[in-house]
């Protein structure tokens, strides 16, 4: 059991699993990170003419910080995630991306919170969710059965699991976007060292022919309390991205409206579903998220051989796209994006450029890239893959 001290690493970007009421905490090392205008992008200095085109999805953006952030929070037995669950969440899933706006404005945020109180039982909570979202964020392939179980165990209704899941998904999806953004305007990386690099999940997890996903967590029969709320749930079934997921995702409705227009404006913004494709296949691949790859590659119209070297792994992708430059600076871009949000830099940036995308193609490419992981961690969260014999 870790030792009891005064929790002062709330000041700085890592947390103990453990915390106190006291008083006298000092204050964070950037406080002022915690009152950006902005919720998403974090008051990040963006020229109004490449901020323009993507002023639809980002405005549904915020609203979903909003509902997973809110500024006062009640909760109840079936809602028991507390602000301080939802902030020091988002602060581990900032701290695994390495991002220093998110983890500045996360710390910054939680800071001032009460922790919960020093019984084992809350101790034990809040670890179980500590290392539950540090797993879901950097491997997602850790992500089981049993640990989802262990959330159960330690009081999380099936509402708090499906908007745990979404925090920690929405959070990487943020980080992503705003590397994106810095890149795209040349901002110089500044990425703290020893932090890893998310490794790509084993082949063998892409060898399984006809897998079929499921969902891991026993959903009662929700009452839709009105026509609105039904009619987003029929949405959602309409949705290719979000239509497995739709049984789970309504029992969150307070991030099911915004989440459907994000999903709309992001897929509508694309003119090339052969980019698009491309990228949610490369993003699924490094995450394991096998029902996302599978559908990605039935989808594929390209070369038909790109999804059997993407089963293969890194060298068999790299030997193919040796003869594909424009797939290639895609498939690196999307590359460094997921796997290390706080390296990507211009100079990943470039290659799309010199291909003939447009910046602002190639920004909206790379936040569709980002959403595809927060889509990759929903479904590896709240359920499982197996091969169509054991559905």
């Amino acid at each position: 059991m870790e030792q009891r001290r005064r929790d002062t690493a709330k000041n700085h970007w890592y947390h103990e699993t453990q915390s106190s009421r006291r008083p006298d905490d000092v204050l964070s090392l950037v406080p002022e990170a915690a009152h950006v205008q902005d919720r998403f992008l974090l008051d990040l200095a963006v020229d109004d003419a490449l901020l323009a085109p993507h002023k639809d999805w980002l405005a549904t953006a915020r609203k979903l910080s909003a509902a997973f952030f809110p500024e006062s929070l009640v909760t109840n037995r079936l809602h028991t995630l507390s602000s301080y669950d939802r902030l020091s969440t988002a602060l581990t899933v900032a701290q695994v991306c390495g991002v220093q706006r998110l983890c500045n404005h996360y710390a910054a945020r939680l800071t001032p919170l009460p922790g919960p109180d020093s019984s084992r039982e809350s101790n034990r909570r809040l670890t179980l969710i500590t290392q539950y979202a540090r797993q879901l964020a950097s491997q997602p392939t850790l992500i089981d059965s049993g640990l989802r179980r262990q959330l159960e165990e330690a009081g999380l209704s099936v509402s708090d699991i499906v908007t745990f899941n979404h925090i920690i998904g929405f959070v990487g999806f943020q980080a992503r976007v705003v590397a994106a953004f810095q890149a795209t305007m040349g901002v110089p990386v500044r990425w703290l060292p020893g932090i890893d690099i998310q490794q790509d999940a084993p082949p063998d997890r892409f060898h399984q022919p006809g897998s079929l996903w499921h969902a891991d967590l026993t959903v009662l029969d929700t009452p839709l309390a009105s026509d609105n709320l039904q009619t987003r749930l029929q949405l959602c079934e309409q949705t290719p991205p979000l239509r497995a997921l739709a049984s789970l995702l309504i029992q969150a409705p307070h991030a099911l409206e915004p989440l459907l227009h994000l999903t709309t404006q992001l897929r509508a913004d694309h003119d090339s579903v052969h980019n698009t494709l491309l990228a949610t296949l490369i993003s699924a691949r490094i995450n394991g998220s096998v029902s996302c790859f599978d559908d990605a590659a039935a989808h594929w119209r390209g070369d038909e051989g790109l999804p059997e070297a993407a089963r293969n792994g890194e060298r068999a992708l790299q030997a193919w796209s040796h003869h594909h430059p424009l797939e290639r600076a895609i498939i690196q871009a999307t590359q460094w994006l997921t796997r290390a949000p706080d390296r990507f830099s211009q100079a990943h940036f470039q290659p799309l450029l010199e291909q003939g995308i447009s910046s602002q193609r190639a920004l909206t490419l790379l936040v569709w890239a980002g959403f595809c992981g927060w889509l990759n961690r929903l479904k590896m969260g709240l359920g499982d893959t197996v091969p169509a014999g054991e559905a």
